[in-house]
Parts: structure tokens; sequence; C-alpha cells
């Protein structure tokens, strides 16, 4: 596995027939593993960057806290036969200072979006920056975080960047809880009330339920909503906020 970190050593890497891209912030678990995994079935290169974003933390504090576990996360990714770890160098990714952003004027106002300003904003931005640096084939993302793999994949619509955007089933740990990064955050009593986001929005009547009783269990529920034929939920479990999707 090479890493890379310049945008010139980046661009100095032959030519490839074809590239799978897996953008993450790092902490590296299943979930992420598995995007790696079908990217390198289905591509002869596979990169795959870890860069935790500033762009679209609206918490200082959340950006701080954000684990960074760099040296597993590397040998995570070469056991997984990864071709090229991208580890970019911020100042070359924002060595514009945030002057020029990508703004979508929808869905980014809705879920996440309207607790999180700037957010989506700073995904889009980024992941924009990747793509043109990156210049995959393919490009992969978890269904956890689905209101973003529908705005990536519009984007690369939009801007007829040429990248196939994919998205990958949602990765759960035995108890249903979709693995995230945030997850080495909660506390022991937080983690074993975790699952039952999923449980509860896998089964309640409607979203208004599904909030009583999320709510009941001590989470602090930023949203429940259903849009589109899926149901999203957001929640705190003291600081940690959990995000998770069915569809319905």
């Amino acid at each position: 596995m090479k890493i890379v970190k310049s945008v010139a050593e980046l661009r100095a890497l032959p030519e490839s027939r074809s590239v799978g891209f897996v953008p993450t912030m790092g902490a590296l678990h299943d979930g992420h593993l598995s995007l790696v995994r079908k990217a390198r079935a289905e591509n002869e290169r596979v990169v795959v960057s870890i860069f935790v974003n500033p762009a679209q933390f609206n918490d200082p504090e959340d950006l701080r806290r954000y684990p960074r576990p760099i040296e597993k996360d590397l040998a995570m990714l070469a056991r997984e036969n990864t071709d090229v770890a991208f580890l970019p160098i911020h100042d070359e990714i924002y060595g514009d200072r945030f002057r020029f952003e990508v703004r979508e004027k929808e869905f980014t106002k809705m879920l996440c979006g309207a607790t999180r300003p700037g957010h989506f904003e700073g995904v889009l931005t980024v992941v924009m920056k990747l793509f043109c640096l990156v210049r995959p084939t393919r490009a992969y993302f978890g269904e956890k975080d689905f209101q973003q793999l529908s705005l990536i994949r519009d984007m690369a619509k939009s801007f007829f960047l040429g990248v196939d955007v994919i998205g990958v089933p949602t990765v759960r740990e035995a108890d249903g809880l979709a693995m995230s990064s945030r997850n080495l955050l909660l506390k022991s009593e937080e983690r074993e009330i975790a699952p039952r986001l999923y449980q509860i929005i896998k089964t309640a009547a409607d979203a208004g339920v599904a909030r009583r009783e999320l709510s009941t269990l001590g989470f602090r529920v930023d949203y429940v909503e259903d849009v589109a034929g899926r149901r999203f939920a957001a929640a705190f479990l003291g600081s940690v906020r959990l995000i998770d999707n069915v569809e319905l």
C-alpha cells in the first residue's frame, strides 16, 4: 500500500483503467471496510482517503474530540489490499481559506442540515475537491448517512463529474447499532441504550411515536422524519449524536 500525502504525489501516480474511491475521516470500522471491499471487487485501483474535514463540523468541540487512530487505520487498510492511502494536507485542500464552497439549496435544509448549519456545505465542498484530485471511476458511501449519499450522488450528476456514486448497505453491530466512529465516544450505559434507536425507528407506527419512545428512554431527539420512503433519525446520548435511517 502506498501512502500519499501531497497533491503532487497523488497526481504522479500512473494511470489506471478504473479507480474505486472511499473517502473517510478515519477511525475506521467494519462499515468503512465494507466500502473498501466493494471497491476492491469492482476496480483495478483502490484509493482510500483519511481526512478529518474541519469544514463540516459546526461544533469545535466535536472536531477536537473526533478520534484519530491513524496507525491502526492504515494497518486495517493494508490488510484489505488498499492500493493508495491518501492523507491530504490541510493547507493544500483548503489553500483558498474556504473562499469557495459547494452549496445545495433544498435537501440540505432538512434533517441533519436543519440543525447543523454549514455541515453539508463542508461535506460537498471537500468531496468535490477529493473527486477532482482522485478522479475516481466509482466512489463508495455508506447508506447510514443516506442524506449525505443522496446529496453527493446528485452533486456528481449535476456537475457532470463522471463518477458513479455507489451506496453500500449499513453495517451494524450484533445488537443492531449502526457502526460509527462516534460509537467509541459512548459511555458504557449509553452504549447499552444506543441500539434502541434502530429498533424503534424500524418498528414505530409513525415518526411521532418513534420520537416519544426515544425521549422516554433518555435520548435527546434531534429529529425523526419520514421522507421519500425512508425514516430518518438523529438523537443524542450524552454528548454523542447518533444517526440512522430505515426504508419504510
